[in-house]
């Protein structure tokens, strides 16, 4: 009974190698059919969102006062925060540094958010049109 029992042990063994050697994990292949215009449409969202003088965006206001003032509030911005990129404006007779470009009040009231942990101060505000 035990050399029966060995025997049984041995060629389930013996079938469980020749099996698995036999077997093979399944190979896939994956096709991305898009529309031609959604490589147009991301490059005209970028192009817009890279226009920081646009009025109809909201910015955040991290500091108004002189020049070395918004160049530190820039760098200190740049060193907590990388998803921004802030930029200093000069409005008689303060430089202000900026940040964003958010389309609406809900995504700017988001990031304002986060920047008020370091900035407490800041505000979210629609830049004026520019006259000429």
């Amino acid at each position: 009974m035990k050399l029966l029992n060995i025997k049984i042990s041995f060629l389930s063994i013996i079938c469980f190698i020749i099996s698995s050697a036999h077997s093979s994990a399944q190979e896939g292949k994956v096709i991305i059919n898009q529309d031609k215009n959604i490589a147009a449409l991301l490059d005209f969202k970028k192009r817009t969102n890279k226009n920081v003088d646009n009025p109809t965006r909201y910015k955040i206001q991290i500091y108004s006062g002189n020049r070395s003032g918004s160049q530190n509030a820039q760098k200190e911005f740049r060193n907590s925060f990388t998803v921004w990129n802030p930029t200093i404006k000069y409005e008689s007779p303060n430089f202000k540094t900026w940040v964003g470009n958010f389309r609406t009040r809900l995504e700017a009231d988001r990031a304002l958010k986060k920047v008020k942990t370091k900035f407490p101060n800041a505000f979210i505000f629609k830049p004026k049109k520019k006259k000429g």
